[in-house]
């Protein structure tokens, strides 16, 4: 994975927090990863070219006015008031190859001086175990504090650890001993044999990158949602909101006094509105 700077801009050694999102379901973690990076008023200081993200290229994101300013697959932004770096990713991974991915970021990532990375997602509604809206949306968490996962300060918030996390299963323990480097990619596919369900959560790209990126000794905290493909706007802001209550986030409000200033790519998010004359 090699870093391309912007002209006479470089990433900052005292911006030690990291924040990632994992593509899921309905790509809540970019959307929550846009309204930081808009809200924040982060500067994009260069791309990230790796050969297992498929190429793309789109319009200016951010705004608040477009400047014919390319965005790209891959970018690291920075909020050096927060210390904090932020990295979108706008399309998928290469097809089998996320676990070369995610090697290569954890390199990547742990060359470059961070100390703590939090690795936004979400997760399909449909392998919800025990459905509570009662309080809202769900709050879910991964953390390589304790061997469990657990983690004190979301516990705090309210937060549940997300329990399908299970460091001795075995799906989980390939990823382990895959990023420490006791075990091969043909291992596991020779040894497959556990149930789809059971796999689910550590297949998900998240869950890749938690485990190299603890295989580095980094401070990892994943923060995880639940949700339905369509649109997932309040989700974003919901997770977004979690964010910035974990790493305790100060940000300027907008000039209408709004906390959250929506980027200009999510204009045509959705497509248009729906022609009222058909109701």
């Amino acid at each position: 994975m090699e870093f391309v700077p912007e002209e006479s801009k470089h990433l900052h050694e005292d911006c030690s927090t990291l924040i990632v999102p994992a593509l899921s379901i309905g790509n809540v973690g970019q959307l929550a990863a846009d309204l930081l990076i808009s809200s924040m008023d982060a500067e994009r200081v260069g791309y990230l070219d790796d050969p297992y993200v498929l190429p793309c290229v789109g319009n200016d994101a951010y705004g608040p006015f477009p400047q014919g300013i390319l965005a790209l697959p891959l970018e690291a932004y920075e909020s050096s008031s927060s210390a904090l770096t932020i990295l979108q990713q706008r399309s998928p991974i290469v097809k089998g190859r996320i676990l070369e991915f995610a090697k290569n970021l954890a390199d990547f990532v742990a060359g470059r001086g961070k100390k703590h990375v939090v690795i936004l997602s979400s997760l399909d509604f449909r392998m919800w175990q025990n459905v509570d809206m009662s309080s809202g949306l769900q709050m879910y968490y991964v953390s390589s504090d304790n061997i469990d996962g657990t983690d004190e300060n979301c516990e705090q918030l309210g937060w549940k650890k997300l329990k399908e996390y299970d460091p001795s299963q075995k799906h989980w323990k390939y990823l382990s001993d895959l990023a420490e480097g006791n075990m091969t990619r043909e291992d596991i596919l020779s040894d497959e044999d556990e149930q789809e369900e059971e796999n689910y959560y550590a297949s998900l790209p998240f869950a890749a990158l938690f485990s190299f990126l603890k295989a580095k000794g980094l401070k990892v905290t994943c923060l995880l949602c639940y949700c339905s493909e369509g649109d997932n706007i309040s989700d974003a802001f919901q997770l977004a909101e979690a964010v910035s209550k974990f790493l305790k986030l100060s940000h300027p409000t907008s000039a209408s006094g709004e906390k959250w200033r929506v980027p200009l790519s999510w204009r045509t998010l959705y497509g248009p509105p729906p022609d009222v004359s058909m109701f």
